[in-house]
């Protein structure tokens, strides 16, 4: 049964979209304020959250950044009264998957949910297939070549126009994994799951280093270099065209 948390002030909503999303098979669940519900989101574990953006507490777009820095990757919906493009833009950039403006009908809101859990179910799905067919740190792979430099499978290291570029074993499996995976977004989660295979000591603050790090070693002066951010998500690897 899908676990989903509703963050919502108003009794009146809350009751009617519960009602509505357990009689749909749903476990389903609401905080009335924004403290609650990000303290909810961040130590329990939903496959949804529908957050409202005005709340008293915490607001939800805190919420949203939150949940996003610490590499918590639950699908969220906003659910909101406020229509400016403006708030959408910032909502969606800031990490939500989608935006519905109050008010509603539930249907269009159940079409929501089931979207976003079915594009998590396939996700999950796909990684798991990828995992049991590919071993993504294949030694014998060829060597690619970006911008100057030349990352080598063989010998696990990198080497730039004027030499060999010193990498620790942690920055050539993040920087080998990005490669393999350019061109999308590889989320927080998934390079702490692959790069440092989920060590406990390790969290998405030492990700950041270690981006920063290899930035620096491969990176252009003022800019991000092929390692790009995409705010709330993860990082894609992407060469200047």
């Amino acid at each position: 049964m899908k676990k989903i948390l509703m963050i919502e002030d108003d009794p009146g909503l809350v009751r009617t979209i519960g009602d509505r999303l357990r009689a749909e098979g749903y476990d389903f669940q609401r905080s009335g304020d924004g403290l609650e519900g990000r303290n909810r989101a961040l130590n329990e574990v939903f496959d949804l959250l529908l957050v409202d953006l005005m709340l008293p507490g915490v607001s939800g777009f805190d919420i949203i950044r939150d949940l996003r820095s610490r590499g918590i990757l639950t699908p969220i919906i906003i659910l909101s009264a406020k229509f400016q493009m403006s708030d959408k833009v910032s909502g969606l950039r800031l990490g939500a998957d989608d935006y519905l403006v109050k008010p509603f009908e539930f249907d269009e809101l159940l079409a929501r949910v089931e979207a976003q859990l079915r594009r998590t179910d396939y996700g999950s799905r796909g990684r798991e297939r990828d995992g049991a067919k590919e071993n993504w740190l294949d030694l014998n792979r060829e060597d690619y070549r970006f911008g100057g430099y030349t990352l080598s499978f063989r010998d696990c290291g990198l080497t730039g126009e004027e030499g060999p570029v010193p990498l620790s074993h942690i920055e050539f499996k993040l920087l080998a994994f990005l490669v393999l995976h350019r061109e999308r977004v590889v989320p927080n989660e998934e390079l702490l799951e692959q790069v440092w295979e989920y060590d406990e000591a390790v969290s998405t603050r030492t990700l950041y280093v270690h981006i920063a790090w290899l930035r620096k070693k491969i990176g252009r002066s003022g800019s991000e270099g092929p390692i790009q951010t995409v705010r709330g998500v993860g990082y894609r690897f992407r060469e200047a065209s």
